[in-house]
C-alpha cells in the first residue's frame, strides 16, 4: 500500500532503528574516551606523588629514614595519593606510591638522591 507521499509501509520507523543504532555507538564510545581519560589522570596523580615523595624523603634522609619515609607519607597524601613502599639508602630515596582503586589503579617507583659525577654510577 503507498502512502500520500509515496513511501511503502516497510520503511516506516526505519530512521529511527538507524538513529538509536548510532546514539548507542556514540555512547559506547564516549564511554571509552571517558575511561582512557581516567585512567591517565589516574597514572599522573600517582607519578606526580612518586616524584613529590621521593624528593622528601632524600630531603629529610640525615633525620633516619622513619621520618624520611613519613615525610613522603605525608607529601603523598598532600598529592591525592598513598605511600605503598619507602626505602632509604644512605642519601638516596626509593619510593613507590599508588593512586586510584578498581580498575583504574596505578602504581609507580620514582627514586631521588644527590647528583653524581659523570661514570660514578
Amino acid at each position: 500500500m503507498r502512502t500520500a507521499r509515496g513511501a511503502t509501509g516497510a520503511d516506516r520507523g526505519s530512521a529511527t532503528v538507524w538513529s538509536v543504532g548510532a546514539i548507542t555507538l556514540l555512547c559506547v564510545v564516549f564511554g571509552g574516551v571517558l575511561a582512557v581519560g581516567q585512567a591517565a589522570v589516574t597514572r599522573h596523580r600517582a607519578a606526580a606523588g612518586a616524584d613529590m615523595a621521593a624528593l622528601a624523603a632524600a630531603d629529610h634522609w640525615a633525620r633516619g629514614a622513619p621520618e624520611a619515609c613519613a615525610r613522603a607519607d605525608r607529601v603523598a597524601r598532600a598529592q591525592g595519593a598513598r605511600l605503598v613502599r619507602c626505602v632509604v639508602v644512605g642519601d638516596v630515596s626509593d619510593v613507590t606510591v599508588g593512586s586510584g582503586g578498581g580498575p583504574f589503579r596505578a602504581e609507580v617507583r620514582a627514586r631521588a638522591g644527590p647528583g653524581r659525577a659523570a661514570g660514578v654510577w
